[in-house]
């Protein structure tokens, strides 16, 4: 029976994940040459090359990228090992369920996606856990998530083999408070250039969306502050110090709560939102409802 170095294959592991044998270096204590040294043990024991040089960096060969799926399902499995047998496994008679969510999701429909388990008929511990989409998809490779709910799919090229599914989108609504909203022109989105803005953290898909668009249509808003925390932006907006956008779809809830107008809203701006799973076929009867239910949830709150 021929027999597998894991210590190479974690070693292999961990140069994929963090982009090159350097940044792994730094992760993992070790030295570069070990560590090359380690990676190429594990090509000549699989007679496969698995990383290959372009330019200043290394990426993943076809076989490569196979070996790399194995390692994120062998090194889940072992986590998964340690955490069943650490007693952190949910209380007798009740099974967990955890969710990733991105930062740049609306918590009001976070909270309307989740429905479905929140009125699961079982017991059931749900378990929410709030990051940035890249962080959250390598704890979704490691199986540290059950499911992902992102306002952007899979990103192309990932390392990470998951699966998105289109939960449905939003056109955006721009906001200001009464005072703001006075001392600007008076057509939309007319009044936003020279505006104070207010706006999610750079990199996130709705700003992707955004910039370009003030961009085309020659509008030249002041850009004041920028938060992961999307309540802290209503906030700050609710005070007047800038116009900020959320999806349509909670335009009334907005309006309601931070005691703001709407100053309009842009058909072609949308935000989609996505679940992501390790699986395309979901056995999970939990997570299968929320996606079933996710269009219906959604309505429920326009």
């Amino acid at each position: 029976m021929q027999w597998l170095n894991y210590h190479h294959l974690y070693y292999f592991f961990v140069v994929a994940r963090e982009g090159g044998l350097s940044a792994a270096s730094r992760t993992l204590r070790v030295s570069h040459p070990t560590l090359s040294r380690q990676v190429r043990q594990l090509e000549e024991a699989l007679d496969a090359r698995l990383l290959e040089r372009r330019g200043r960096t290394l990426e993943l060969t076809p076989a490569g990228h196979r070996v790399y799926a194995y390692a994120h399902e062998i090194f889940h499995l072992g986590q998964e090992m340690l955490r069943e047998t650490s007693g952190k496994e949910a209380a007798p008679g009740r099974r967990r369920l955890t969710v990733g969510v991105t930062v740049a999701m609306p918590k009001l429909i976070t909270r309307q996606l989740l429905r479905p388990a929140l009125e699961w008929e079982e017991p059931l511990e749900l378990r929410v856990v709030e990051e940035g989409h890249g962080a959250l998809m390598e704890r979704l490779a490691l199986r540290e998530l059950d499911l992902l709910l992102a306002d952007a799919p899979v990103p192309p090229g990932s390392k990470v083999n998951a699966h998105h599914h289109r939960l449905g989108d939003s056109e955006l609504s721009f906001f200001a408070a009464p005072e703001l909203r006075a001392s600007l022109r008076p057509d939309f989105p007319g009044c936003l250039d020279g505006a104070p803005l207010l706006a999610p953290s750079s990199g996130t898909s709705v700003r992707r969306t955004v910039e370009p668009w003030l961009e085309r249509l020659e509008l030249r808003p002041r850009w004041i502050a920028e938060a992961d925390d999307l309540a802290l932006i209503k906030s700050i907006g609710q005070e007047g110090y800038g116009v900020f956008f959320a999806p349509a779809i909670i335009s009334a809830h907005v309006v309601a709560t931070y005691g703001v107008v709407e100053l309009g809203r842009v058909e072609e701006l949308r935000e989609t939102f996505y679940a992501i799973t390790m699986r395309r076929q979901i056995d999970d009867e939990v997570v299968n409802r929320i996606l079933q239910r996710a269009a219906v949830e959604l309505r429920r709150i326009a």
